[in-house]
């Protein structure tokens, strides 16, 4: 790879991380200001608005061979996955949920070796299980609450999600990166639309921190960061894009601290530094492998 494409290739990087950084306030905004106990509505807000709003910008119809597939990452990307993510946000600490969320990588390589017979970069490997331990380390305690849903939803939507990075990277398509973004959130959002009536109760009176809250997370949280996040997944490995979202936790471990005045010890950071070299470790890897 030349100088200039490298470069290029850590710029895509750059632009793709915003995306998990911005989605790291999810926990903090959904625990300290969204109406308790309604994961799918929330979810269902963050979606299908945003995407309403880009296919109705973009005006751009998928070709009729394009709609199955697109049925079903939207299910993976965005319906199964939102849904999923707000039901661990809500029953488990953020911690635990990030921790589990940071299998994704580890998911993907054996996806792609199981598929696509093609084994795992070792030293990508490694990094993402390094990963693992350093998120263990910085986010669980003696006091983590094991709950079985919440565990099972993380669980369920890591797969979702390496599964939906990987086919959306396999089937590749001439859609431009917005209307393949908005279809997604569309389509993810009716998913969600009936199981958030049926699941969840209805909304009380919102006051306008709420408000404000819904659309942060559908304008900044869907809308720019999914876009952000599917431009990634078209120019980099799915590999290089999941390792990317181990910024979300330490976005949220951030924020914690921050805002909430959550300590961060001295055993943390290094936690902290071993989730952050084994993100550049995992960049560094899947970037030189297409040299």
């Amino acid at each position: 790879m030349s100088s200039l494409s490298r470069y290029s290739a850590w710029g895509d990087i750059t632009l793709t991380a915003l995306a998990p950084a911005i989605w790291g306030s999810t926990y903090i905004v959904t625990s300290e200001l969204l109406p308790p106990d309604r994961p799918f509505t929330a979810a269902l807000i963050r979606a299908l608005p945003a995407g309403l709003l880009l296919v109705l910008f973009m005006r751009h119809l998928p070709a009729g061979r394009e709609w199955g597939r697109l049925i079903l990452l939207s299910a993976l990307n965005i319906g199964f996955f939102q849904g999923l993510l707000f039901v661990a946000a809500y029953r488990l600490p953020g911690g635990l949920a990030a921790v589990v969320g940071a299998i994704q990588p580890l998911l993907v390589m054996a996806l792609i070796w199981a598929v696509d017979h093609r084994k795992p970069i070792k030293l990508a490997m490694w990094a993402s299980m390094l990963g693992v331990v350093g998120m263990a380390i910085l986010l669980l305690s003696p006091s983590s609450t094991w709950e079985p849903i919440g565990v099972a939803a993380a669980l369920a939507g890591a797969a979702c999600m390496a599964a939906g990075t990987y086919l959306t990277r396999r089937w590749r398509t001439d859609m431009p990166v917005l209307a393949l973004t908005g279809w997604q959130l569309l389509l993810g959002g009716l998913m969600l639309a009936p199981v958030a009536l049926v699941a969840d109760a209805p909304l009380p009176t919102l006051s306008l921190t709420q408000v404000l809250a819904y659309a942060y997370l559908c304008i900044a949280g869907a809308l720019f960061a999914y876009a952000l996040w599917f431009r990634g997944i078209a120019r980099l490995s799915p590999v290089a894009v999941l390792s990317l979202g181990l910024l979300s936790p330490l976005t949220a471990v951030i924020l914690g601290w921050a805002l909430l005045g959550q300590s961060v010890t001295g055993v943390s950071l290094v936690g902290l530094l071993m989730v952050l070299g084994s993100i550049l470790t995992v960049q560094w890897a899947t970037t030189a492998r297409s040299d």
